[in-house]
């Protein structure tokens, strides 16, 4: 049964001692990219300590996320950026959220100093629960039986979780962006508990959809995604509704094969868009990116992918 949302829910950032609400915590750690259903049994084993050791529950997570800091000039497909992260960890019903800064100083720390000047002497921590495959610390010295060594020696309780299965492999980031790069859309909401939801501003385009009779948002996609091109049904999430649309993601092979971009046109919408942010989840996906012979051919199988993007919405409200 998921956790329901706490009454309040804190963010610290940085190594400063944590404000009194967060006094002795449990610490649940990791990136948590995705806040994705392996994630969820990390974060639900720290709820479960935190009330039997009667301590606020809060994740420990890092920004940027480490595969940034050592890799710096690879784009990292982000599945949750750090405001959608800390909603959805938010929503998870922790107490709250530490972030810690990841940059050089914080790199070259061993796994002992991690331990011993972070979890104990910063946050004085009355547990931690970890993921089987957490690795801390310079070179990634650290590992879960490590901790829970330290655990016992320095006076808190260490719980560490295993690896939540899906068909005999382990849900992970890394398995959610490659069922994302491939158009497995629905694989990835299985993994993740939900359909996978991306952020963006609405931009200016060159206005074909209106002309063609299928107005779309246009969205400039976070920098890193990899989500395979191709149509989409999807729903868009504006001022607390949830409206059906379908979505291209590609680049207009027919016309311009230009730069990326998710268009989406919202069925039974009208309003001006320029410059909302607007959050798109992805609930189907309908066939790869084409390129047309004319705009006729392009209009009739736009007209098809409409009825079968209505369709397999309204089945999944049902």
């Amino acid at each position: 049964m998921p956790a329901s949302e706490p009454s309040a829910f804190i963010v610290a950032e940085g190594i400063a001692p944590l404000p009194p609400e967060l006094g002795r915590p449990v610490l649940a750690i990791g990136n948590f990219d995705g806040v994705h259903r392996g994630h969820r049994a990390v974060i639900d084993a720290a709820l479960r300590l935190g009330r039997r050791l009667g301590r606020p529950a809060a994740a420990l997570t890092f920004e940027p996320h480490p595969r940034t800091f050592f890799q710096p000039g690879t784009e990292l497909f982000r599945l949750t950026p750090g405001p959608e992260k800390l909603a959805a960890l938010r929503e998870s019903g922790l107490d709250g959220a530490v972030i810690l800064p990841f940059d050089a100083g914080f790199a070259a720390l061993t796994a002992d100093d991690f331990v011993e000047t972070v979890l104990k002497a910063r946050f004085d921590v009355s547990g931690v629960v970890v993921g089987y495959d957490f690795h801390f610390g310079r070179n990634r010295a650290g590992s879960p039986a490590f901790l829970q060594q330290s655990g016992a020696r320095l006076g808190f309780e260490v719980e560490v979780v295993q690896p939540m299965l899906d068909s005999g492999d382990p849900v992970s980031s890394t398995a959610i962006r490659n069922a994302l790069a491939s158009g497995q859309v629905g694989h990835a909401a299985h993994m993740l508990g939900r359909p996978w939801r991306v952020t963006a501003t609405v931009i200016h385009g060159d206005k074909r959809g209106r002309v063609l009779g299928f107005p779309t948002a246009n969205l400039r996609l976070p920098a890193g995604t990899q989500l395979a091109r191709g149509i989409y049904a999807v729903r868009v999430h504006l001022d607390g509704r949830s409206l059906d649309a379908v979505a291209s993601y590609g680049r207009r092979p027919t016309f311009d094969n230009g730069a990326e971009l998710l268009e989406v046109f919202i069925f039974d919408f009208s309003g001006d868009l320029y410059g909302r942010e607007l959050a798109v989840s992805f609930h189907n996906y309908l066939r790869p990116e084409l390129k047309f012979d004319g705009v006729e051919a392009l209009v009739a199988q736009m007209h098809q992918d409409s009825a079968a993007a209505r369709a397999l919405l309204a089945a999944d409200r049902g």
